[in-house]
């Protein structure tokens, strides 16, 4: 764990009634003034585990500390310095803007002013109107808005752009770089992986309970193979590919997966030009969160598969050059 570790979580468990277990003994840590993602499908367990961070339920096994205390038995000493963005908040739809701030503010520990908050989430201009008549992405942001009421040492936002437009995303991401490198901790969740990708220091991929891998986006993504795809003419079948880049399966369109993209890249087009082959549609990326992530989501389903597969459709073949 870290030395200055906000977060603390060790072989964390929770089982329901039932016999189901939606964590399953995760251990991670997050430090302070750190922006940490947790990630997965759903079912993965994410909401399970935050709500153990919240202080919300009592572990089934394990420990979980936020600012040293236990949130849930000590929950006194950690809640006024704790703020929380659920994935759907409750407001009394008559209330407006303004007083839902204020009737939340009034049970707040040195709360901020109304117009502060309103100002931090570009809801001034709508202070007056009724709740009723926000709209989805409005509603986020007074969601956000008294989540950080009471200026938190720890930030814990759940989904907190659903419904949010293009321009009301970017927005909220410039607040959260703020509040971070002010030194708020924040843990996040989202099924926006731009989001993640964006804004986290380091992550953690969830699936079936457990933390699958954990790093740096740039680590998360460095582990799992680069692709080269293009489509040969017709003439042309994918048995003439130099050995080291060659297909599984003849057949026009190919994908490549390496380790080595830029040498693997640099030989396939030296042999193309040597060849006088034209390579349609050539697409050479390094792999992304989006990738890692739908492999882990893959593992254990009926349709497990999505990289490192040959030959999966009859005219295209795929080869892992590592």
């Amino acid at each position: 764990m870290m030395n200055d570790a906000v977060i603390e979580v060790e072989e964390l468990r929770r089982a329901y009634a039932g016999g189901f277990t939606a964590v399953d003994g995760i251990s991670f840590s997050v430090g302070r003034g750190e922006l940490f993602a947790l990630l997965g499908t759903n079912g993965a367990g994410k909401t399970s585990t935050v709500e153990l961070l919240e202080g919300l339920a009592r572990p089934s096994g394990g420990t979980v500390r936020v600012l040293g205390h236990d949130p849930y038995t000590e929950r006194k000493s950690v809640r006024p310095r704790m703020g929380v963005m659920l994935q759907e908040g409750g407001f009394p739809s008559d209330l407006t803007v303004a007083e839902t701030v204020r009737m939340c503010a009034g049970c707040t520990t040195g709360a901020r002013p109304t117009q502060e908050a309103l100002a931090l989430v570009g809801l001034t201009q709508r202070s007056g109107v009724r709740v009723k008549q926000l709209s989805g992405g409005e509603k986020r942001r007074l969601d956000l808005a008294l989540a950080l009421l009471g200026r938190p040492e720890v930030l814990f936002l759940d989904e907190p752009t659903t419904g949010l437009d293009a321009e009301g995303r970017r927005d909220t991401w410039e607040l959260v770089r703020e509040l971070r490198d002010g030194g708020t901790t924040v843990l996040l969740t989202t099924h926006y992986l731009e989001e993640a990708e964006t804004l986290a220091d380091r992550l953690a991929i969830m699936h079936q309970g457990r933390i699958d891998v954990t790093g740096t986006p740039a680590e998360v993504t460095a582990s799992r193979p680069a692709r080269i795809r293009f489509v040969l003419p017709e003439d042309v079948p994918a048995g003439r590919l130099p050995l080291s880049l060659r297909a599984g399966a003849d057949g026009r369109a190919v994908e490549i997966r390496t380790r080595r993209l830029q040498r693997d890249l640099s030989e396939l087009l030296r042999w193309a030009e040597e060849s006088g082959v034209e390579l349609e549609a050539l697409d050479a990326r390094s792999a992304s969160l989006e990738e890692a992530f739908l492999d882990i989501a893959a593992r254990g389903t009926e349709t497990a598969g999505i990289a490192g597969t040959v030959g999966t459709v009859g005219t295209a073949g795929t080869v892992d050059a590592r």
